[in-house]
């Protein structure tokens, strides 16, 4: 189980996704040897063996990143896992790097800087579901 945070180019005033005209189209992030270059610049110690899913490890965590087929990129999911705040200022490094703005697809809400909440709901409900699971409960 991951929490799934999309990364878009959208405008830096925006408040929602909601807010988007209809219609709107993101312009692509860029080509895809453009975004490995602002991976590496970012995250230097990210695993882009497979161009199209990179791999971040950290101490507590770990960064999945679906960054698909398509050149020009378009979007970027990462596929989070793991525990401790720790892993919040990466994914924002990273999502300045490409120019994007996360978008938490478990709340349907843009990610601030005090996106704690979000990452904290996401354990909370995960270690809910494990426990249950183990427990043979529905």
């Amino acid at each position: 189980m991951s929490w799934d945070i999309l990364l878009l180019p959208l405008p830096a005033d925006l408040t929602s996704i909601d807010d988007l005209p209809s219609g709107h189209e993101p312009p692509p992030i860029g080509s895809r040897s453009s975004v490995h270059k602002a991976l590496r610049s970012a995250v230097g110690e990210v695993d882009l063996t497979d161009p199209t899913w990179g791999v971040l490890l950290g101490p507590t965590w770990v960064i999945e990143l679906g960054i698909g087929e398509d050149d020009p990129v378009e979007s970027v999911m990462l596929h989070v896992r793991g525990g401790e705040d720790g892993v919040l200022p990466v994914i924002f490094r990273i999502s300045r790097a490409l120019g994007c703005r996360p978008f938490d697809c478990s709340t349907s809400e843009l990610l601030a800087d005090d996106a704690q909440a979000g990452w904290n709901a996401f354990q909370s409900f995960r270690d809910r579901t494990i426990a249950s699971d183990s427990l043979g409960e529905p």
